[in-house]
């Protein structure tokens, strides 16, 4: 544990996020002093009672208001710190039709936090990316899984507008840090799906492969995700965050690839009765086809119909010790919470 002696003390941009609430409870776990931003101070009581939920945070939390798309606010927020967790970045429920609405605020506003962050001397950022900046090379890589060495392209027309702007600003990030001549102060996290138990009343776009599923959706589309357990996204950012060896690198955070259908399965055997509504048959490629005609959430996940993406975490595992935890464990937990939250 890093935080001994003087607190240390850590910024999470975005503390009324999914992922942005975990990283400040598991780091007041930790012991550090966190101060998270929101765009609006009115959420700053959400904020608390969120993280109440999982620890006493005591005089350890503050909340700052800061927005990605303006300069106020950033140079009080990073004054003093010792870290950076960046972590806000939109993620709609459907995709914008102008690209833009999602790739000029994830870029500058991930240049906006890091400019001051360098400004303040801070010593590691670690900026919350995607394996969608991995993913979408549009080439295909034979004989191995995705990893870090893989970039998205961010001219492949192919991929989501969110897909793009998660690469354009993790791009940006890495010319800015060699710019600077700070590229050992930046670490990237590039997450899969990121889901599990919630901690507040808001919830991220991320859990709605669960939330269908649970809501008895027609039936199980031939599509997968990367998951990743938004408890261990926090660790690994934490872990990058302190380790002297993960500067300038970038860490794939995925357990492992599943169909939908196999996370109805485990919705089945671990929830038994509570997962009554969750579909046995599985949907044709031609009929999601026609649904994304009426509904454009499910026009976003067409390029993944029927495609089997391989994503490696081994680096993280190996050299930071990484150990996430098993698939099932976290699809049931986040289901019991999604439950919880609507009972």
């Amino acid at each position: 544990m890093e935080a001994t002696g003087e607190t240390k003390t850590v910024l999470v941009s975005g503390g009324s996020g999914f992922l942005g609430g975990w990283c400040v409870v598991e780091l007041l776990r930790q012991g550090y002093a966190v101060r998270t931003t929101v765009r609006d101070l009115a959420r700053e009581s959400e904020v608390r009672s969120a993280v109440a939920t999982q620890i006493d945070a005591g005089e350890r939390l503050t909340v700052l208001a800061a927005d990605l798309l303006a300069d106020d606010g950033w140079a009080e927020a990073v004054t003093g710190c010792d870290h950076v967790l960046h972590v806000a970045s939109p993620f709609p429920p459907v995709q914008p039709k102008d690209p833009d609405e999602l790739i000029v605020p994830a870029r500058e506003g991930t240049l906006r936090v890091l400019r001051a962050a360098l400004d303040a001397g801070v010593g590691r950022i670690v900026v919350t990316s995607s394996v969608a900046a991995i993913t979408g090379s549009g080439k295909a890589v034979s004989g191995r899984p995705l990893d870090e060495r893989d970039w998205s392209d961010p001219e492949n027309m192919e991929m989501t507008p969110y897909a793009r702007s998660k690469t354009i600003a993790e791009l940006a990030a890495w010319e800015l840090a060699r710019e600077r001549g700070a590229t050992e102060k930046l670490t990237t996290v590039n997450p899969g799906a990121i889901i599990g138990p919630l901690l507040g009343a808001g919830h991220s776009y991320s859990l709605q492969a669960i939330e269908r599923l649970l809501g008895g959706m027609p039936g199980v589309p031939r599509i997968g995700f990367s998951f990743v357990d938004v408890r261990d996204v926090a660790d690994l950012e934490i872990k990058a965050m302190t380790a002297p060896e993960a500067g300038g690198e970038r860490f794939v955070a995925v357990e492992e690839f599943m169909w939908m259908s196999e996370v109805a399965t485990v919705l089945r055997e671990r929830l038994g009765d509570d997962a009554a509504k969750v579909p046995t048959r599985a949907v044709p490629n031609l009929l999601v086809r026609a649904m994304a005609l009426f509904d454009p959430s499910v026009r976003s996940i067409l390029g993944q119909l029927g495609k089997r993406t391989t994503i490696s975490s081994e680096k993280a595992r190996t050299q930071l010790g990484w150990s996430p935890r098993p698939h099932d464990e976290t699809i049931a937990e986040c289901a019991q919470s999604l439950l919880a939250q609507q009972a």
